[in-house]
């Protein structure tokens, strides 16, 4: 009964997305494969970060713990494509029109999340120096990462920042990281660092180590504990 009262509002209470945004005219921009049709558990994540292509406005494409969690924990996430040729920007209004997943810009990235998820990282800054050098680093050029876990991006992030990135790989310090889903263009090690985080549910840590280490920077990960709101269908937009 809870599911179609769900389908109900779906139906007669439609999210709706700001056409006119910068960030919504450049996914507009880019298409989906040939015959999707519909986003489920199984195809979703993976043909959207596959679609998001390098532009001028949104330099990443970030799937936050709560939006995987509507497909993989709680199951009730999907969505139905109508065009004949649907774009990025489609399935991003398929998914707030038709789930309890939101979209949300904090330049530069384009955020899906649920209600439960904080759209402000938490970032402690213990080296002004350190963040002006992680500025400077560069990422790879487009990554595509589909549920993958810290020991996958612990050692890019490493190579691409030139500083230390704790937990080390395979430490049980990272055990409740979630897995991470997105894709990237051009970024900085800066914003790799701050993808990561809104992508794994964590905060960091910026300091500078001594001068005699190879290593500079040292930048440690830790699960981020905070909830906005659990995501319920009386959260539903009317």
């Amino acid at each position: 009964m809870r599911g179609l009262i769900f389908w109900i509002f779906v139906c007669l209470f439609p999210a709706t997305l700001p056409a006119s945004e910068p960030w919504a005219a450049a996914l507009g921009q880019m298409p989906l494969d040939v015959g999707v049709t519909e986003l489920s558990r199984t195809s979703c994540v993976e043909v959207m970060l596959k679609a998001f292509q390098s532009n001028e406005v949104v330099k990443a494409l970030i799937f936050m713990p709560g939006a995987t969690d509507e497909f993989y924990m709680f199951k009730r996430a999907r969505a139905r494509l109508t065009n004949a040729s649907p774009t990025l920007l489609d399935a991003v209004t398929a998914l707030t029109n038709q789930t309890l997943i939101r979209a949300t810009f904090r330049p530069p990235f384009l955020l899906l999340h649920s209600d439960e998820d904080p759209l402000e990282p938490l970032i402690t800054i213990e080296s002004e120096s350190g963040v002006q050098k992680l500025m400077r680093t560069r990422f790879v050029s487009h990554g595509i990462y589909n549920d993958r876990d810290w020991d996958f991006l612990q050692p890019i992030l490493r190579t691409c920042v030139k500083g230390d990135i704790l937990p080390w790989r395979y430490s049980r310090a990272s055990w409740h990281f979630y897995r991470h889903s997105f894709a990237a263009w051009n970024l900085t090690g800066w914003e790799a660092l701050e993808a990561v985080a809104f992508a794994g549910k964590t905060r960091f840590t910026v300091r500078r180590k001594s001068l005699l280490d190879f290593r500079q920077i040292e930048v440690e990960f830790k699960p981020d504990a905070r909830i906005r709101t659990v995501p319920t269908l009386e959260a539903f937009p009317r």
